[in-house]
């Protein structure tokens, strides 16, 4: 059986005993010879070349993506019988290194620092004396209250450092309970709870039901000094609503690694908006692991196994 793997990552996964891999053009439509694909790898996969999966690949058992969001590949209308399968843990530590990143960098007033850098400036505003826990901006994660809304994989792998680091964390999903040792609120109770929160950490998917998850009312309820974080897709954030909040200032800061669009046009006011650090969708982009779970999914599914990550539809 044949396993077409994307042009757009070194890949050499050790195959299951008959299937042979072949790499193609990610960007581009799947050339006829290769129609008889029994699975397929997407990594920076084009439009035409995902409708020319769905269409042509009669054969087609398995869609492996390296990305958690499968929103595009869902999007280009594969047959029901194709197993979808997310990248879901790929990324789960390069990730929360970056929401790490973005948190720490606003925490510590890094862009003033390179602000006063710049102007040659040794600021006392920003070193000697300083109180730990000044009311009106967060100055340290110890005891900083952490709401991680998608307390998926990632948020898992970025709890224990956080919590390590002193900060108070609890995670939000679709129901309550506990996860790798964290309180879960339902996202029911999290309007609720946003009162009560230093720093906000979006890692949701985009979907309908997340679109614009993170809107007035959310950022309306987070006290004047909470920071927000967003790691997750830029859909779940209305950009409009956080860009007032930030000029008003009655949100401390907000670092975003996601936009809506992608790229932000050069002239979108959110890049101007005081307080705000955005990076260009830098936090993945590099799957860990991704020759192991193309492996484990590509004998699951030649055993009748169950293939880990199945997204539902």
């Amino acid at each position: 059986m044949k396993l077409l793997l994307p042009d757009t990552i070194a890949l050499s996964p050790q195959l299951p005993e008959g299937w042979e891999a072949v790499v193609v053009d990610a960007r581009a439509a799947i050339p006829a010879e290769h129609h008889d694909a029994a699975a397929l790898v997407v990594w920076g996969a084009s439009r035409a070349h995902l409708a020319s999966a769905a269409e042509q690949l009669g054969e087609l058992r398995l869609v492996q993506s390296l990305s958690a969001g499968v929103e595009g590949i869902l999007a280009a209308g594969f047959a029901p019988d194709v197993v979808i399968a997310t990248g879901a843990g790929l990324h789960s530590v390069t990730v929360s290194e970056h929401a790490l990143a973005l948190l720490l960098t606003l925490v510590r007033r890094l862009p003033e620092a390179a602000a006063a850098q710049e102007r040659h400036e040794w600021s006392a505003e920003l070193g000697g004396l300083q109180p730990l826990h000044p009311e009106d901006r967060i100055t340290t994660l110890l005891g900083a209250r952490v709401l991680i809304w998608g307390f998926g994989e990632i948020g898992q792998t970025l709890g224990p450092t956080l919590r390590a680091l002193g900060a108070q964390v609890r995670g939000a999903a679709r129901s309550a309970g506990t996860r790798a040792g964290f309180e879960v609120i339902a996202e029911s109770d999290v309007l609720a709870a946003l009162p009560e929160t230093d720093v906000l950490i979006d890692i949701l998917p985009a979907t309908e039901a997340t679109r614009h998850a993170v809107d007035a009312e959310v950022l309306a309820a987070l006290p004047d000094h909470a920071l927000l974080i967003n790691v997750g897709r830029g859909a779940t954030v209305d950009q409009v609503a956080l860009r007032e909040a930030l000029e008003a200032g009655t949100l401390g800061g907000a670092g975003l690694d996601v936009t809506d669009p992608e790229p932000l046009p050069a002239g979108d006011p959110l890049w101007d908006a005081p307080r705000l650090l955005i990076t260009p969708h830098g936090a993945g982009g590099r799957p860990v692991g991704a020759e192991e779970r193309i492996a484990a999914n590509l004998r699951a599914l030649a055993e009748g196994a169950e293939i880990a990550h199945v997204s539902s539809r």
